[in-house]
Protein backbone atom coordinates (compact mmCIF):
# COMPACT_ATOMS: atom_id res chain seq x y z
CA UNK A 1 0.00 0.00 0.00
CA UNK A 2 1.34 3.43 -0.92
CA UNK A 3 2.23 5.94 1.79
CA UNK A 4 3.87 9.33 2.21
CA UNK A 5 6.55 9.94 4.85
CA UNK A 6 8.90 12.71 5.82
CA UNK A 7 12.62 11.91 5.48
CA UNK A 8 15.13 13.92 7.50
CA UNK A 9 18.91 14.24 7.08
CA UNK A 10 21.03 14.94 10.15
CA UNK A 11 24.71 15.88 10.51
CA UNK A 12 25.36 12.98 12.91
CA UNK A 13 22.57 13.61 15.43
CA UNK A 14 19.75 11.40 14.07
CA UNK A 15 19.79 9.00 17.03
CA UNK A 16 19.63 11.80 19.59
CA UNK A 17 16.86 13.58 17.67
CA UNK A 18 14.75 10.43 17.27
CA UNK A 19 15.08 9.58 20.96
CA UNK A 20 13.71 13.05 21.75
CA UNK A 21 10.94 12.71 19.14
CA UNK A 22 9.97 9.27 20.53
CA UNK A 23 9.45 10.90 23.92
CA UNK A 24 7.49 13.81 22.47
CA UNK A 25 5.12 11.57 20.49
CA UNK A 26 5.06 8.65 22.96
CA UNK A 27 6.07 6.11 20.32
CA UNK A 28 8.98 3.75 19.70
CA UNK A 29 11.92 4.06 17.33
CA UNK A 30 11.86 1.18 14.82
CA UNK A 31 14.03 0.00 11.96
CA UNK A 32 17.20 1.49 13.42
CA UNK A 33 20.07 0.47 11.14
CA UNK A 34 23.63 1.68 11.59
CA UNK A 35 26.15 2.12 8.78
CA UNK A 36 28.10 -0.77 10.36
CA UNK A 37 25.10 -3.06 9.73
CA UNK A 38 25.41 -2.68 5.95
CA UNK A 39 28.16 -4.80 4.37
CA UNK A 40 28.36 -2.69 1.22
CA UNK A 41 29.46 0.54 2.92
CA UNK A 42 32.69 2.26 1.84
CA UNK A 43 35.48 2.49 4.40
CA UNK A 44 34.61 5.02 7.14
CA UNK A 45 35.81 5.85 10.63
CA UNK A 46 34.68 3.75 13.58
CA UNK A 47 32.65 6.76 14.80
CA UNK A 48 30.86 7.05 11.43
CA UNK A 49 30.16 3.30 11.33
CA UNK A 50 27.99 3.75 14.44
CA UNK A 51 25.96 6.60 12.95
CA UNK A 52 22.42 5.98 11.69
CA UNK A 53 21.92 4.68 8.15
CA UNK A 54 18.13 4.53 8.58
CA UNK A 55 15.57 4.94 11.37
CA UNK A 56 11.78 5.29 11.53
CA UNK A 57 9.28 6.68 14.04
CA UNK A 58 5.48 6.93 13.83
CA UNK A 59 4.24 10.32 14.95
CA UNK A 60 0.62 11.44 14.41
CA UNK A 61 -2.16 9.53 12.66
CA UNK A 62 0.22 6.97 11.14
CA UNK A 63 2.61 9.53 9.65
CA UNK A 64 6.18 8.21 9.75
CA UNK A 65 9.35 10.22 10.20
CA UNK A 66 12.42 8.59 8.67
CA UNK A 67 16.02 9.74 8.90
CA UNK A 68 19.68 9.17 8.21
CA UNK A 69 22.97 10.72 9.28
CA UNK A 70 24.57 12.40 6.27
CA UNK A 71 28.26 11.64 6.69
CA UNK A 72 30.86 14.24 5.71
CA UNK A 73 33.34 11.38 5.25
CA UNK A 74 31.15 10.20 2.34
CA UNK A 75 30.97 13.67 0.83
CA UNK A 76 27.58 14.59 2.29
CA UNK A 77 26.62 17.83 3.99
CA UNK A 78 23.41 18.91 5.65
CA UNK A 79 21.99 22.37 5.05
CA UNK A 80 18.61 24.01 4.84
CA UNK A 81 17.26 22.74 1.52
CA UNK A 82 18.51 19.16 1.76
CA UNK A 83 17.60 18.38 5.35
CA UNK A 84 13.93 17.52 4.68
CA UNK A 85 12.49 15.33 1.90
CA UNK A 86 8.98 14.12 1.10
CA UNK A 87 9.29 10.35 0.76
CA UNK A 88 6.87 8.50 -1.53
CA UNK A 89 6.56 4.73 -1.10
CA UNK A 90 4.67 3.41 -4.10
CA UNK A 91 3.15 0.12 -5.25
CA UNK A 92 4.93 -0.36 -8.59
CA UNK A 93 8.07 0.48 -10.57
CA UNK A 94 5.89 2.15 -13.20
CA UNK A 95 4.36 4.45 -10.59
CA UNK A 96 7.84 5.21 -9.18
CA UNK A 97 9.11 6.14 -12.65
CA UNK A 98 6.02 8.25 -13.44
CA UNK A 99 6.19 10.25 -10.22
CA UNK A 100 9.95 10.73 -10.43
CA UNK A 101 9.83 11.85 -14.07
CA UNK A 102 6.98 14.29 -13.52
CA UNK A 103 8.39 15.74 -10.28
CA UNK A 104 11.92 16.14 -11.68
CA UNK A 105 10.72 17.89 -14.89
CA UNK A 106 12.29 21.34 -14.88
CA UNK A 107 14.08 20.63 -11.62
CA UNK A 108 17.35 19.05 -10.59
CA UNK A 109 17.63 15.28 -10.93
CA UNK A 110 19.81 14.56 -7.89
CA UNK A 111 19.86 10.73 -8.05
CA UNK A 112 18.01 9.02 -10.91
CA UNK A 113 15.81 6.00 -10.27
CA UNK A 114 18.08 3.01 -9.67
CA UNK A 115 18.26 -0.38 -7.98
CA UNK A 116 19.56 -0.12 -4.41
CA UNK A 117 19.94 -2.79 -1.73
CA UNK A 118 16.63 -1.64 -0.18
CA UNK A 119 14.58 -1.20 -3.39
CA UNK A 120 14.11 0.83 -6.56
CA UNK A 121 14.90 4.41 -5.50
CA UNK A 122 15.57 7.96 -6.66
CA UNK A 123 15.65 11.56 -5.34
CA UNK A 124 15.03 14.82 -7.15
CA UNK A 125 14.66 18.50 -6.42
CA UNK A 126 11.57 19.81 -8.21
CA UNK A 127 11.43 23.14 -10.03
CA UNK A 128 10.00 24.73 -6.85
CA UNK A 129 12.97 23.65 -4.70
CA UNK A 130 11.19 20.74 -2.93
CA UNK A 131 13.07 17.44 -2.48
CA UNK A 132 11.17 14.25 -3.35
CA UNK A 133 12.33 10.68 -2.69
CA UNK A 134 10.58 7.85 -4.54
CA UNK A 135 10.94 4.24 -3.45
CA UNK A 136 9.44 0.95 -4.58
CA UNK A 137 10.10 -2.28 -2.70
CA UNK A 138 9.00 -5.63 -4.04
CA UNK A 139 7.20 -7.65 -1.39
Amino acid sequence: MSRVNTYLNFPGSAEEAFNVYAGVFGTQVVGLTRFADYDGMPETSEEDRHKILHVELSILNGHVLMATDSLESLGHSVRVGNNTTISLEVDSRDEADRLFNELSAGGDESSPMQEMFFGYWGVCLDRFGIRWMTNYREE
